[in-house]
């Protein structure tokens, strides 16, 4: 993000990426291992995730407790598994904190389906790096956006190095895979959003500007930024307010920049955070 002063056909699985290296443990296509104590628990409350195998190393995990907590039922028995054996399962380098489950990845949804969904929409042309896509994903929960939307082909799988990145918000935030993103930006504008890309050459984005409007933000790769026809196809381009001596900014960290603009209509004059429980 640079600084502005200077009805699709079904898609057939890929074979899983997920290799043992990058939280893998040979996944089968279509399947996925996740580790890491908030992406299982968070996909052990949802119930669309189909699971295969849950391994844990402790018995009374805090991944087991935090989706009961949630309301969760268990899907199937635990398997109590040395630590040590994940670390060979999923690789030296993955934080699994001692939990990982064997997931099927989750149903494509629709364009039109997620348009249902509340919030602003995020688009991203072109952002490969999983960890931005895992971070953007834990921005767009905590801003109530209703989707990330993707360019299938140029956009990773899911994968166990996005969804710890995510957070749990892989499991909350739908993901949505188009072939071509110009049409997609087109469908969002007959579906009533108003499309802005975020980048250098318009004007200042001003949140409280868009007041009564439904916005997708359309994000571009770092450094190519945005592609001239995805540019072209918005409804208007504009920049973040960066007084510092910054040119850009991760795209990751100018999602949640651009959604926080968006939200300050709707902040209320006094907040109070939602109460969260001490750890012990």
């Amino acid at each position: 993000m640079r600084n502005p002063r200077s009805a699709r056909p079904a898609r057939r699985p890929r074979p899983s990426s997920s290799t043992g290296r990058e939280g893998g443990g040979g996944a089968p296509a279509g399947s996925v291992w996740l580790f890491g104590t908030h992406a299982v628990a968070a996909a052990l409350a949802n119930p669309q995730r189909v699971f295969q195998r849950l391994l844990v190393a402790e018995p009374e995990h805090p991944a087991l407790i935090a989706a009961r907590e949630a309301g969760a039922t268990l899907r199937l028995e635990p398997e109590l598994t040395p630590r040590a054996k994940l670390d060979d399962m999923l690789g030296a380098e993955a934080v699994h904190q001692g939990v990982a489950a064997l997931v099927k990845q989750l149903p494509n949804l629709s364009l039109d389906e997620a348009l249902e969904r509340p919030g602003p929409v995020l688009v991203l042309d072109q952002v490969t790096d999983p960890r931005n896509i895992g971070a953007i994903l834990r921005s767009a929960a905590a801003f109530g956006a209703a989707c990330l939307v993707v360019q299938d082909r140029n956009a990773p799988e899911e994968t166990a190095v996005l969804a710890k990145a995510a957070s749990g918000a892989l499991e909350t935030v739908p993901v949505v895979r188009e072939v071509n993103l110009s049409r997609a930006i087109e469908t969002l504008q007959k579906g009533g959003c108003w499309t802005v890309g975020l980048d250098a050459g318009g004007g200042l984005l001003d949140g409280p500007s868009f007041e009564g409007r439904r916005v997708a933000l359309v994000l571009g790769a770092e450094g190519k930024g945005l592609r001239r026809l995805t540019r072209e196809s918005c409804d208007e381009v504009a920049g973040l307010y960066m007084p510092g001596d910054m040119e850009s900014l991760n795209v990751s960290v100018a999602a949640a920049v651009g959604l926080y603009e968006l939200a300050r209509v709707r902040m209320p004059s006094t907040y109070q955070p939602a109460a969260t429980k001490k750890p012990t």
